[in-house]
């Protein structure tokens, strides 16, 4: 990894002194770092991650990303896991306002895109009531980078003209999923947070007519050297997610695009 990371970490500082006058640091900034793989952040979060007092984390940020941040920046880890959350979501918003007030150049880094069933939405209101300016940087969210790394085009002509991102984890009390919708064969779905409810996931699917042998493929530590790829058919899911031990994080992807897999693969997984 430490040869691998060297370009990016020369990069680094060099590109923070450069933009430094074009980029004026804020008092928070809320960036998405991707689905792991370090080459995908964007410019502008690689000079903020420089130039931060401290940087709050989640778990979902890959080990190479959180190499960048300088030694000397105090990294707070504040991440979720299923069934375990370290922080909650309330202490954060209070801890990043609280920090920027202080005058610390904070950044609260998601894996993914902050903004894509990142909560970044809820985190932002508060820093809005308590004054405190704040940007937003995007990151590529896991369904685009999980899919091209698989070599999975999420639309394609011959096969899906719709790709739906939609989320496993539903908050309690909170509206069931329309799967009338979500069963068209025109389709192609990408699940966040899903591993977990792949049995519920596989049998609303059939139940409301996609066809079970619709091809399937779970991603798991997508765009990383760890990345491995899961394949099946649907009416296999929860069989095949209990066989292969998928772990988190991990997406799935159904639909008759991930057909293509095979043909357009070019990532090698180790």
């Amino acid at each position: 990894m430490t040869e691998r990371m060297a370009p990016l970490r020369q990069l680094a500082p060099n590109l923070a002194e450069k933009m430094a006058q074009a980029w004026p640091p804020v008092p928070v900034s809320l960036i998405g770092a991707g689905p792991g793989d370090p080459g995908l952040l964007t410019i502008k979060a690689l000079i903020r991650l420089q130039q931060a007092d401290v940087v709050m984390y989640d778990y979902l940020v890959s080990e190479e990303i959180m190499s960048l941040v300088p030694a000397h920046v105090e990294k707070v880890c504040v991440g979720k896991r299923a069934g375990n959350h370290s922080v909650p979501q309330g202490e954060i918003n209070l801890l990043m306002a609280e920090r920027a007030v202080n005058g610390d150049k904070v950044v609260r880094l998601k894996g993914g895109d902050p903004f894509i069933y990142g909560r970044g939405g809820e985190e932002l209101e508060l820093l809005v009531e308590k004054g405190v300016p704040f940007e937003v940087v995007p990151g590529i969210t896991a369904a685009s980078g999980c899919a091209a790394y698989a070599g999975i085009p999420l639309t394609h002509r011959d096969y899906a003209q719709t790709a739906m991102f939609i989320t496993g984890h539903r908050q309690q009390g909170g509206a069931e999923l329309d799967w009338q919708i979500l069963a068209k064969s025109s389709h192609t779905l990408v699940i966040y947070m899903g591993v977990l409810r792949s049995q519920d996931i596989q049998q609303a699917l059939i139940a409301h007519g996609r066809d079970e042998t619709t091809p399937f493929v779970i991603v798991e530590r997508g765009t990383t050297p760890r990345q491995r790829v899961v394949k099946g058919q649907l009416n296999q899911l929860a069989e095949i997610v209990a066989d292969a031990e998928v772990g988190s994080p991990a997406l799935i992807i159904i639909g008759e695009v991930v057909a293509l897999a095979d043909k357009l693969a070019w990532f090698s997984e180790k």
